[in-house]
C-alpha cells in the first residue's frame, strides 16, 4: 500500500523482509538511473538492525555498478573500541561495505585523537562528494542519524558535529540488542547533520518494527519541528518511507 503525507511517499509492506526487498529494488532503479547520468555517485548509509533486510537485499544486486559508487557512513560513537561490533562502521562493513566493490568507502573515525580534525577531514570529503542518495532510518525518538530531538538543526551550518545522545536513543541501542545495558552505550557521537542528509536528491527511509510505531505516527502527523526531527522528511521532494505492518500499526 502506498500513501502520501505532504511530499513523502509512504509504502507499507507485510513484514520486515518484504520491506527490505521492495526498498532495495526501488533503490536499485534510482542508482542505475543516476549512473546513466553521472560518471560516479555518492551514497550515505545508515547502520542499524532496522536496515539489515534492506542492505542484505541490496548487496545481492549484481546489476549495480558498485565500482562507480562512493560510500559514506552516517554517524559513529565516540571512543568505542575500534573492534567493537557495535561500531556503526563495523556494522556497515559486515552488512554491505565489505562485500561489494565500491569505488571508495569512507568511514567516520570515532577514535580519532583529534576529533575536530576528524570532523574537518570528513566534512571535506562530503563537500568534495555531494551526496546523491541517503539510505536512512528513524529512531524511536524520531531522530535522523544522531540528530536528536531539540538538538537537531534544520539549518545547521555544520556538516558533521559532536552530539550528546538522548536517553531514549541510548535505550534504543539496548532494545535493538546492540548493548546489554544502558550504561554500556556511549554518551557522545559524531553525526552528519540534517542539511547534509536532506540535501541529497533521493532519500530512502526504512523503518520496520513495533518499537518504531510511535515514531512513525509523530513523523507523519506532528508539525514539522526539531521536537520531532524526522518530520522534516515530509517536505523533501523525493523521499520514500518504507514501513511494515508493525511500524504502521498506529496509523
Amino acid at each position: 500500500m502506498t500513501t502520501k503525507y505532504q511530499n513523502l511517499n509512504v509504502i507499507t509492506l507485510a513484514d520486515r523482509q518484504a520491506l527490505g526487498t521492495k526498498a532495495a529494488a526501488d533503490a536499485a532503479v534510482t542508482i542505475k538511473k543516476l549512473l546513466s547520468e553521472k560518471e560516479h555517485i555518492n551514497i550515505i548509509f545508515a547502520a542499524a538492525p532496522s536496515q539489515s533486510a534492506f542492505l542484505e537485499s541490496l548487496k545481492k544486486d549484481v546489476t549495480i555498478q558498485w565500482e562507480r559508487i562512493n560510500a559514506f557512513h552516517m554517524d559513529e560513537y565516540l571512543d568505542l573500541p575500534a573492534s567493537a561490533p557495535q561500531s556503526f562502521g563495523n556494522f556497515l562493513k559486515e552488512a554491505i561495505l565489505g562485500h561489494v566493490n565500491f569505488r571508495s568507502v569512507n568511514y567516520i573515525n570515532g577514535n580519532a585523537a583529534d576529533v575536530d580534525g576528524e570532523r574537518r577531514r570528513y566534512a571535506q570529503l562530503i563537500n568534495d562528494n555531494q551526496p546523491d542518495i541517503v539510505f536512512m532510518g528513524i529512531g524511536e525518538n524520531t531522530h535522523l542519524a544522531f540528530n536528536e530531538p531539540f538538538q537537531a538543526d534544520f539549518n545547521d551550518p555544520e556538516i558533521i558535529k559532536i552530539v550528546t545522545l538522548d536517553p531514549v536513543c541510548r535505550q534504543q541501542q539496548v532494545n535493538d540488542g546492540c548493548f546489554q545495558q544502558l550504561n554500556d552505550v556511549p554518551v557522545k557521537a559524531l553525526t552528519l547533520t540534517i542539511p547534509v542528509l536532506t540535501g541529497a536528491a533521493h532519500l530512502f527511509c526504512m523503518v520496520p518494527g513495533t518499537n518504531k510505531a510511535w515514531a512513525v505516527v509523530k513523523t507523519l502527523n506532528e508539525p514539522v519541528s526539531v521536537e520531532y526531527p524526522s518530520t522534516i522528511l515530509r517536505g523533501h521532494n523525493n523521499a520514500a518511507l518504507y514501513l511494515d505492518t508493525q511500524s504502521a500499526s498506529l496509523l
